[in-house]
């Protein structure tokens, strides 16, 4: 599943940087005004009126190719199992100890002395 999720990522990535690419090429509306009075505008690789349809249904075609590749990239994140409950109620999980040294028998540790004053923040929210 991980790889196919690589290669949609992927071809929307294309998708997008050939939508970028062919938007930035295209000519805007006032560029034919400009050709119709003689200006070399009108002197392209595809001629006066071949770019439009050839350049703007490419730029469909990509546009559709970048949306079906987001759909689908949606779904496969969604597919994934969810817990049901809150994240709150899973149990904390430790790192396993590494091996320590016993500590050598001296004093007694301290007692934990007792807050004179009620908790305030995280520590007056109670614990299961």
């Amino acid at each position: 599943m991980n790889i196919v999720t690589t290669l949609i990522l992927a071809l929307q990535m294309l998708a997008a940087v050939g939508m970028i690419g062919l938007v930035l090429v295209q000519h805007g509306k006032g560029a034919d005004m400009g050709a119709a009075f003689g200006s070399g505008g009108s002197g392209s690789l595809f001629g006066a009126s071949g770019s439009a349809n050839f350049l703007s249904r490419t730029t469909a075609v990509l546009a559709v190719v970048f949306f079906v590749c987001t759909l689908a990239l949606a779904y496969f994140g969604n597919t994934r199992a969810v817990s049901s409950g809150s994240v709150l109620d899973t149990p904390v999980t430790h790192a396993p100890a590494a091996e320590s040294v016993p500590a050598p028998a001296a004093a007694p540790a301290a007692p934990v002395p007792t807050p004179a004053e009620p908790a305030k923040g995280a520590a007056a929210i109670p614990t299961k």
